[in-house]
């Protein structure tokens, strides 16, 4: 009995020094050869994605955007409002825009545009605004040449030269001025007449009557 219990404790301590080899045979390779599976670690990176190839190579780059085209002239919408019009089957809504466009070198329109959609409305107003683009009379320095008086519908405008002061005006004759390019001057709307669109027009038919000097 001690025999066969020595035996046994023999068998025991060899099984427990069997170590266990990193590299695997594989049975897949054909007769008589052997290939062997590294562990992942030493295949190129782990699982989160690291120098050797992860997640984050296979992400397609981002194209860069393309550079937005200025347009050709500067837009200022001075109004817009909601039209209601009562047709037979009830009523029919649509949009009536006004704006002012202008490069600010002397060129300047007023347009106005309706749709029954709001932008659909805005490039009509342009396209107006276009047809009727004046050309404003004024030295290099945006100075007009003398003073100006009109009356368009409602609206009353002066507009007079004021060296030094910069631009004083004030509701949608600003802005035109301002698309004109024209400084240093001063306009005083006469009239009670808060309609935008009129006092814009009033504006382009004074800078309309402007003549050039040599």
């Amino acid at each position: 009995m001690s025999e066969t219990k020595q035996q046994e404790a023999t068998t025991e301590v060899e099984t427990s020094e069997i170590v266990v080899p990193e590299a695997v045979a594989t049975t897949d390779a054909p007769a008589g050869e052997a290939t062997t599976r590294r562990p992942y670690s030493a295949r190129g990176g782990d699982r989160r994605g690291g120098a050797g190839g992860g997640r984050n190579d296979r992400r397609p780059r981002r194209q860069a955007r393309p550079e937005r085209v200025r347009p050709e002239y500067d837009q200022k919408i001075i109004s817009i409002r909601r039209v209601t019009r009562v047709m037979a089957g009830g009523r029919r809504f649509s949009f009536s825009v006004a704006m002012v466009i202008g490069d600010k070198k002397g060129k300047v329109g007023v347009g106005i545009g309706k749709a029954g959609d709001t932008q659909l409305a805005i490039e009509k107003a342009v396209r107006d605004a276009k047809r009727n683009m004046l050309v404003i009379p004024m030295n290099k320095d945006g100075h007009i040449p003398h003073d100006v008086h009109t009356k368009y519908a409602s609206s009353e405008v002066m507009i007079q030269p004021a060296p030094g002061r910069g631009l004083v005006a004030g509701s949608s004759v600003r802005i035109v001025l301002e698309m004109g390019g024209v400084k240093d001057v001063t306009a005083k709307i006469f009239s009670r007449s808060k309609n935008k669109l009129n006092n814009a027009r009033a504006a382009v038919e004074a800078l309309k009557q402007l003549k050039k000097t040599s």
